[in-house]
């Protein structure tokens, strides 16, 4: 599970399953970088965000809205993009070279931000831009708290990320183990029943 929102948002419940099912063994790990679950030996992961091609199986356990959001005092100093086009005009703080998404209307517009701080992690690219050091594509359940307190503020609203998601994947195969579906049912049940847990209009839980 990503180190970021794991063990604040999911591992509840992976609690929860242990207690409905007590022969059942659990181990998880966190980190934000993507494993490799064949080699790794994991039977699952956690992803959330927009998922990649590839020929692991997904299934969509919630859906993960994401604001960009910079600084006062960035924005003081260097102004905020008011359109897609205006974001590689500015320090863009980055996990990786992950292209950003935008919606303008029914089109979706793509950019490459450019920026000279990268973090794997983001919990730490949250605080990098309430430090004033870029402009950040976060989900809002990261922001939520500093949003709320003015360390970071909501820019270019008018093109809002595409929401993306979090799923549960695992290698491929005609049918997944139990343990497997065990754990999806879980998780979609348990955000059904706890919404609060992922926040309230920022990480909306889903069965589809």
């Amino acid at each position: 599970m990503p180190l970021s929102i794991g063990p604040t948002h999911f591992a509840p419940a992976l609690a929860e399953m242990a207690h409905r099912h007590p022969n059942l063994h659990i181990q998880s790990s966190y980190s934000d970088r993507f494993v490799d679950l064949i080699a790794e030996g994991f039977d699952c992961a956690l992803r959330v965000g927009y998922l990649p091609d590839s020929n692991l199986i997904a299934k969509r356990i919630a859906t993960i809205h994401g604001t960009l959001v910079a600084s006062p005092d960035y924005i003081k100093t260097h102004g905020s993009p008011q359109t897609p086009d205006e974001i590689v005009a500015h320090e863009a703080l980055m996990q990786g070279t992950e292209a950003w998404q935008f919606q303008d209307g029914d089109k979706i517009v793509t950019v490459q931000p450019q920026g000279r701080f990268k973090a794997d992690n983001a919990v730490a690219l949250a605080a990098a831009s309430a430090g004033g050091l870029g402009i950040a594509w976060l989900p809002d359940c990261i922001t939520h708290d500093y949003v709320g307190s003015g360390a970071l503020v909501p820019i270019m609203t008018r093109y809002p990320p595409p929401p993306a998601g979090a799923f549960v994947v695992r290698p491929p195969g005609l049918h997944p183990a139990r343990k497997i579906r065990v754990l999806t049912e879980t998780l979609i049940d348990y955000f059904a029943q706890n919404p609060d847990i992922l926040g309230r209009d920022q990480c909306v839980p889903t069965g589809g």
